[in-house]
């Protein structure tokens, strides 16, 4: 660190630590001969709230100081409803409130990616780097790692009730899936998740505090990037404010945006990088016009059926009432194990809606309690099971754009969900999918009563599925990677039109994986900090 005339100057400097930020400042400060800043709008990770696995049912749903909770612009494919955008924030960002599920996608997704032009990105090209950043406590092998930073497990106590749905799927002809990121994906089973000793194990935990021992590596927490500072066409630092004041932080090599699928974009238009329209719109003189940015946001689309169950085994009361409960609390904090252990979403799938299908078109996601609304509805008393489904690879395209030239502004954001008539078809097929699994005698035990129950008729199921569907929380490809002239990034991440600057997160996917984005996006920094190491200078 060093200081030139109003402000402090680093080799990089990297905006925002979720779950690439993290990665990436703890693997670039392994460089002793470099300086490394990474700034966070968040606070530290160490309340209980992101540390114990089940809290996140009460982060989740609302505004606070670990989740933005962004809201979208209506939208016309859920008849004119918002829909709920949990990010997280703090160190670690979505990392903290996530569910934890390590999914890594198909390995035809990133097979794709390099189709597209993306050199080095095909699933053979980056299956090293998913087994870099694991240490998987069931044992390396060609798909696993054992030697990474973050910790994928096993779930400790799995709920009885999700052991039966994996038992039902396979009654329902689906195969029996105990690893859905080895050879194949397809399949139902229980999920892996990214915990420690029952402890949430997030990108903050698992590289971000071991290397924040490090003098060459500089934590700024609580403290907002407002723009990034340009001299010409170099990025040589970024504009910052804290509780006390505003100031610049410069970099000598490369500033890094890691703020995520919606405020990437929004820190690019908001420094002049966009489209020139947007940008003319809100007084932002442009430094590079590129189209793309904001563009080709996606999202997996979701629709949950929720159901009753005489069974008080499932989560029947709110997290605050187990909080009180001695017992629960003494296991987790001695232990790390029982029912404050769960993830809710312990158990799900992989299935294709058509025989012709050459990869799973659909993710289950189910859930013990019955989490309706984002969990933002709540049910006091009543027992109850959720199942979710999603759309691996919608055809519907959003994107997002500035409210105002305030950085202090939450970006618009329109996912523009269920536009394309086959993401109702297929999101439709996997509703009917989810009857048949839960009608099975695995399930029987619970006595399963559907709270929104469907008439016959294609017609009354679609109005059902748009009067309900929202996103489980997987946006990207706002930044795209590629080369043609709507991609915001280059194969090497390097923002088009500038130099010194770079994105990395899941901003810069250019479609969207079949599953969880979270390990894919850990997968990414750890690739950008090889690609940064090696003098493949933005």
């Amino acid at each position: 660190m060093s200081t030139n005339g109003n402000s402090i100057q680093f080799d990089y400097v990297i905006v925002g630590a979720g779950s690439a930020g993290s990665v990436l400042a703890a693997r670039l400060s392994e460089q002793r001969d470099v300086q490394v800043c990474l700034i966070e709008s968040g606070p530290p990770d160490d309340s209980v709230l992101v540390r114990c696995p089940a809290a996140m049912a009460v982060v989740v749903p609302k505004r606070g100081k670990y989740n933005w909770a962004f809201d979208t612009v209506p939208q016309p494919g859920l008849l004119g409803r918002r829909g709920y955008q949990p990010r997280g924030r703090g160190l670690g960002g979505s990392s903290l409130i996530n569910g934890m599920i390590y999914v890594r996608g198909h390995r035809s997704d990133y097979d794709d990616w390099a189709a597209l032009g993306n050199r080095g990105w095909s699933y053979d090209d980056v299956l090293p780097y998913f087994r870099r950043a694991e240490h998987f406590e069931s044992g390396g092998d060609a798909w696993h790692g054992m030697d990474g930073p973050l910790n994928v497990a096993a779930l400790r106590d799995p709920n009885p009730a999700s052991l039966a749905f994996a038992a039902a799927a396979e009654q329902a002809g689906q195969r029996r899936n105990d690893d859905f990121n080895g050879a194949v994906q397809e399949g139902f089973g229980l999920y892996h998740v990214t915990q420690r000793d029952g402890v949430r194990h997030g990108t903050g935990r698992a590289y971000l505090r071991p290397a924040m021992k490090r003098r060459n590596l500089t934590v700024w927490a609580d403290t907002r990037v407002l723009r990034v500072v340009f001299d010409g066409h170099r990025a040589v630092g970024v504009r910052c404010r804290n509780a006390t004041a505003d100031f610049t932080i410069g970099a000598r090599r490369e500033v890094i945006l890691c703020a995520g699928a919606f405020q990437s974009p929004q820190l690019l238009m908001l420094s002049g990088v966009g489209p020139a329209d947007e940008l003319r719109r809100h007084g932002i003189d442009t430094v590079a016009g590129l189209e793309g940015v904001g563009r080709n946001l996606r999202d997996h689309v979701d629709y949950v059926s929720l159901y009753r169950t005489h069974d008080p085994s499932v989560f029947g009361l709110t997290l605050r009432q187990a909080l009180r409960l001695p017992g629960m609390v003494r296991a987790w904090r001695r232990d790390g194990r029982g029912p404050l252990t769960t993830n809710f979403a312990e158990a799900g799938g992989f299935a294709c809606t058509r025989d012709d299908l050459a990869r799973p078109d659909i993710q289950f996601h189910f859930l013990i309690g019955s989490v309706d609304d984002h969990g933002r509805r709540r049910y006091p008393g009543r027992y109850g099971v959720s199942c979710h489904v999603c759309v691996l690879r919608p055809a519907s395209v959003g994107r997002v754009t500035l409210a105002s030239a305030d950085p202090l502004q939450a970006p618009v954001i329109d996912p523009d969900f269920l536009a394309a008539p086959q993401d109702v078809q297929t999101l439709m097929a996997g509703y009917r999918l989810t009857q048949t699994i839960m009608r099975q005698p695995a399930l029987a035990h619970y006595r399963l009563r559907d709270q929104h129950p469907v008439p016959p008729g294609d017609a009354a199921l679609e109005r059902l599925i748009r009067s309900r569907a929202d996103s489980i929380y997987h946006p990207v490809g706002t930044c795209r990677m590629g080369a043609d002239a709507l991609a915001v990034v280059d194969d090497r991440l390097r923002v088009h039109g500038t130099t010194g600057l770079r994105v990395v997160d899941a901003s810069v996917m250019p479609t969207l994986i079949g599953g969880n984005t979270n390990a894919p996006t850990i997968m990414i920094a750890e690739k950008a900090a090889d690609l940064i190491r090696h003098g493949d200078i933005a």
